[in-house]
């Protein structure tokens, strides 16, 4: 009986993990332990020395953030410095998640889908480039093979609002069919390398964790 309620137990928390882990959900961090400043002395030579921190001691953030180009890692710590529960690596996580959703969502024309994850702009470009193909009687058959890099392209904090663009390079294997499902363009067999820069934004001062995309451009 008490091996099940381990058991039972081990699952809630797995399942509890993967309905954290949507777009823009991020971990909470503890409250940082502020430290005291050292009461000023005149007597300098008998001030303690600070402590030389190593890198795999330092803020997970900042280690995440460093080595960037200067204009990405300003725009990455100011967003940071407003919203206190950004992490990088959680955030370009869920950017690789949201980029296969939406991807996903406007192959299948799911409008109601890309209306959660997009902004009015981007979903509306979405629906008139879907709105067209049903028109024309044609389905798109399209596979994302693999995600092969993503990284931080550009990032800035305008007021409160927060833009991080990340490029994508993918393989992606892609089929138009017409009203009768024969196939008029394109391969499953053969994917095609496709680089895309897509921009998601968030307000930093919102209780809603969850980032939009607000862009798309190629890479």
């Amino acid at each position: 009986m008490i091996f099940e309620i381990v058991i039972l137990a081990m699952i809630a928390a797995f399942l509890g993990m993967r309905l954290y882990s949507v777009l823009g959900r991020r971990a909470e961090h503890e409250e940082e332990i502020v430290p005291k400043h050292f009461d000023r002395s005149d007597d300098l030579q008998n001030a303690p020395v600070p402590p030389v921190v190593p890198a795999q001691e330092m803020p997970r953030n900042d280690r995440h953030i460093a080595g960037f180009p200067p204009a990405i890692e300003q725009g990455l710590r100011e967003i940071s410095a407003a919203d206190r529960r950004f992490d990088l690596l959680t955030f370009l996580e869920g950017a690789k998640g949201a980029y296969e959703l939406v991807l996903e969502a406007f192959w299948r024309g799911d409008k109601e889908e890309l209306q959660q994850l997009c902004d009015k702009d981007v979903y509306d470009s979405f629906v008139a480039a879907i709105d067209e193909r049903e028109k024309a009687g044609e389905t798109l058959d399209n596979r994302l093979v693999r995600i092969e890099d993503s990284t931080v392209h550009s990032a800035m904090l305008d007021g409160n609002i927060a833009r991080i663009a990340v490029r994508f390079q993918a393989d992606i294997a892609a089929v138009t069919r017409d009203k009768d499902g024969r196939m008029i363009a394109g391969s499953l067999d053969d994917a095609v390398e496709s680089r895309d820069i897509w921009t998601f934004s968030r307000d930093v001062r919102s209780n809603d964790p969850a980032w939009l995309l607000d862009e798309t451009d190629l890479g």
